[in-house]
């Protein structure tokens, strides 16, 4: 191993870098992460999560952190409300959170772990060889240099890591302009989901005492030629056209605008150089799914590099990452282009609004619909064998000889988990080698026999939170397979439990 300054350096302090940040210390992996804004802005284009984040943030103790968020059953696709919950374990997100509280939990979450992070340091350029990568940055003292194993850009949409990996990012150039303001002492009328117009569409719901967030969306508004920043006189104008309502003399606390611009990097890996979050994919910010989404990538992640640059890694697991993520960023680009098309369409979108209200009347389609929004329904390809294999595993209680516990609980330290839920030593005996990385628990889940898991035997989880082994039969065939695939080779001496 090439000498470096630390295991893996992250580009960008978002949601996403701070997560990736803390899930690779707690694989052990050493992290610097260099941020070149000096201080947090404060501001915050998320205000919550979706519920499979939740989920994660859950698997690692963190909830109680954000206080008690609200959760939101009913949601929308492309503007068409209906009930989330149809699907069991889905919800339209936790809401109520803005993504600067977000932030402030996760580098209080990652420091206290022991990354590293560096504000004012502004990433300026790479140089990757075979066995590590090299950055250069500006700092506040001057140019300065680091040097890791593998470098991960999280620094979103306008990635300076992604260009400078020479990483392609296709797809589709923005068409339209959208406005957002948090407006202050004028009480708007909540209009939480969006409401549709004559001429465009419409959000506002409040974000504390006194100050509401508005988006506004007018139909045809091309994007800005220019790269000036949006003032509150453009935004107050576009919402009196579409609403007939006068804001143009309100005290604002930020105002920003966004596009309908939609692409993904054509790889999340580049050799020793990866991507996560809006760096690695761009869309409309419909349903909230973008940081959440950037945040399960990092947590997806997290544990794969962490076992690499410890040496505890399958050769391939690392490549398991675009494999699986990318997927998932192209079915995230899928859902949000349908629901631009649908929501912000102009009058050619009528019939489009109309089909999708019948559609979403059958529960089937909102199981679908939710399941695609909420993140609940993502399954990895891990090949064949049990249906609940590459699922995310849903929350459950557990009770066994140790007493209660719950699946959430097992995974807070990012380890593997095995269930043993059909008290057999041949499945204990089987993942004994690894036992410094794979936690062994006997137990049921106690709301059995109506759970799904009621004809399974064993499970293995991984830390991520999603099944990488299934059995409905007892003895643990496959196991020392998967286990190898996902847990990294063991060597004589680790085989020995202490």
């Amino acid at each position: 191993m090439a000498d470096t300054d630390t295991d893996v350096i992250v580009v960008g302090a978002g949601p996403t870098g701070l997560t990736l940040a803390a899930e690779l210390r707690l694989g052990g992996a050493r992290v610097t992460v260099v941020e070149r804004l000096a201080e947090p802005t404060g501001q915050s284009r998320g205000l919550g999560f979706t519920a499979r984040a939740m989920e994660a943030f859950d698997q690692r103790g963190l909830l109680p952190r954000f206080g008690m968020p609200e959760i939101s059953p009913v949601g929308h696709f492309g503007g068409v409300r209906f009930d989330y919950t149809v699907l069991p374990g889905a919800h339209f997100g936790a809401r109520g959170i803005p993504q600067s509280r977000t932030e402030a939990v996760l580098e209080e979450w990652a420091t206290e772990l022991g990354a590293v992070v560096h504000r004012g340091w502004e990433f300026t350029g790479l140089e990757a060889g075979d066995a590590a990568v090299e950055i250069t940055v500006r700092t506040p003292e001057g140019p300065g240099r680091l040097r890791a194993s593998y470098l991960v850009g999280a620094d979103g949409g306008h990635s300076p890591v992604r260009e400078a990996a020479g990483i392609a990012f296709p797809g589709t150039p923005a068409a339209r302009v959208m406005y957002l303001a948090d407006v202050v002492g004028r009480g708007l009328r909540p209009r939480p989901l969006g409401e549709r117009l004559e001429h465009g569409m419409v959000m506002a719901a409040p974000l504390t005492d006194g100050v509401d967030r508005i988006i506004v969306c007018p139909d045809g508004a091309p994007p800005r030629e220019d790269a000036a920043p949006v003032t509150f006189a453009e935004v107050a104008d576009a919402w009196r056209r579409l609403t007939g309502e006068d804001i143009a003399d309100a005290g604002t606390e930020w105002v920003s605008s966004f596009t309908d611009a939609t692409r993904q990097a054509a790889t999340y890996r580049a050799g020793r150089v990866l991507l996560a979050g809006d760096a690695a994919h761009i869309h409309l910010p419909a349903g909230g799914q973008g940081m959440s989404t950037g945040i399960l990538d990092a947590v997806n992640l997290g544990w794969k590099l962490a076992a690499e640059v410890t040496g505890r890694a399958h050769p391939d697991l690392l490549d398991t990452y675009h494999a699986e993520r990318y997927a998932v960023g192209a079915r995230l680009l899928l859902n949000t282009r349908a629901q631009g098309t649908v929501f912000l369409g102009g009058r050619e979108s009528d019939p489009l609004r109309a089909l999708f209200a019948e559609l979403i009347a059958y529960d089937d389609v909102k199981r679908h619909l939710a399941g695609a929004v909420s993140g609940v329904d993502v399954r990895y390809d891990l090949g064949t064998g049990h249906p609940l294999t590459g699922g995310r595993v849903a929350p459950r209680a557990l009770v066994g000889p140790a007493g209660e516990t719950s699946t959430a609980q097992l995974l807070h330290p990012a380890r593997g988990v095995l269930l043993d839920l059909a008290d057999d030593p041949e499945v204990r005996t089987a993942a004994a080698p690894w036992h410094d990385r794979v936690t062994v628990t006997t137990a049921k889940p106690a709301d059995a026999p109506h759970d799904e898991l009621a004809d399974v035997k064993a499970l293995l989880i991984r830390p991520d939170g999603h099944a990488a082994w299934v059995s409905a039969a007892p003895g643990g065939e496959g196991l020392t397979d998967a286990l190898h695939r996902w847990f990294g080779p063991v060597t004589d001496r680790e085989a020995v439990p202490a």
